[in-house]
């Protein structure tokens, strides 16, 4: 059982999966794959972002799970995925192939939802045989493929290289993060969540985020520091959304509107206003219902097909 159900409580609690399993990745890391739902249902695959793990996507798990099979997996040291010493794009993207050969039949379709990180495995994998098997339709949660580190908003500076500078330092520390203490919560709030965030969400991402061990954060960082998957962009072809929170300082709505310029099958541009980059879980029934929407219409099999 991961120690997140014991820290993390109310609606933002792990559901219990109906089953789990492990997912080899090409490199040989293990990934913790859960599995939610009836059997047979439609298939919705959930990738989180950085320092998060499956928990982050309770609320939608459980709204889901009533009619869809929902698969959510630890990216590689978060949750209960083992860290491994190789962080990279191709990693991510071998993960996910590994993940959707493990759950997945041959030729079954799934929508994918990806999540920052998350999102930024989706376009990774856009030209991977596995995933281009699989995905019948992608949702992209305040993400973004390139230049992340120079329109981060969290330093409150005019752009340039000074804010650059002090924004690497500040998502790359390797300072730990301690306890959830009054503070901690303050410090999470301004820099990934909206200004009128409930105090409950706060709380639950706070402690998913501090459960992310220290190595695996900044190992994670220097990946996103260097980041550039333009070209990822442009090769994912399948119908994708687009949603994102206006007050979202990590990955600020330039890097959204950038992305609906880019796909080649954009399905819609959502921006949340007020909200920050924590979507799932500040706008946790708009992220539900535009998944369910996409299984709708991309990923049911009408009758006679």
């Amino acid at each position: 059982m991961s120690r997140l159900m014991s820290v993390v409580s109310g609606p933002y609690a792990p559901p219990v999966p109906t089953r789990e399993l492990t997912a080899v990745s090409a490199d040989g890391a293990r990934l913790h794959v859960e599995v939610h739902g009836p059997e047979g249902a439609p298939a919705v695959v959930l990738a989180h972002g950085w320092t998060c793990s499956t928990a982050f996507w309770a609320a939608q798990i459980r709204d889901l799970a009533v009619d869809h099979r929902v698969i959510a997996y630890d990216q590689r040291g978060h949750g209960r995925s083992p860290a491994s010493p190789a962080c990279s794009v191709d990693a991510l993207a071998d993960d996910l192939e590994a993940v959707l050969e493990a759950s997945l039949a041959p030729g079954e379709k799934a929508v994918i939802a990806g999540h920052s990180m998350g999102g930024m495995t989706v376009m990774a994998a856009a030209t991977r045989a596995s995933f281009r098997e699989h995905a019948a339709a992608v949702l992209l949660c305040s993400t973004g493929s390139s230049r992340l580190v120079a329109e981060s908003t969290v330093v409150p500076l005019r752009p340039g290289r000074l804010r650059t500078w002090l924004t690497q330092r500040v998502l790359g520390s390797r300072a730990p993060l301690g306890p959830v203490t009054p503070l901690a919560r303050r410090i999470l709030k301004y820099g990934t969540m909206g200004p009128g965030s409930a105090p409950h969400m706060v709380e639950a991402c706070a402690r998913i985020v501090h459960a992310c061990p220290r190595k695996v954060r900044y190992a994670w960082s220097q990946v996103l520091d260097l980041l550039d998957l333009d070209h990822g962009v442009r090769s994912l072809d399948v119908p994708t959304a687009v949603v994102v929170g206006t007050a979202d300082r990590l990955t600020p709505p330039v890097h959204a509107r950038a992305l609906v310029a880019a796909l080649p099958h954009c399905v819609g541009l959502t921006e949340l206003p007020g909200l920050g980059h924590m979507t799932p879980v500040e706008a946790p029934e708009l992220v539900t219902g535009t998944i369910r929407d996409l299984v709708t219409t991309y990923a049911t099999l009408k009758e006679g097909a």
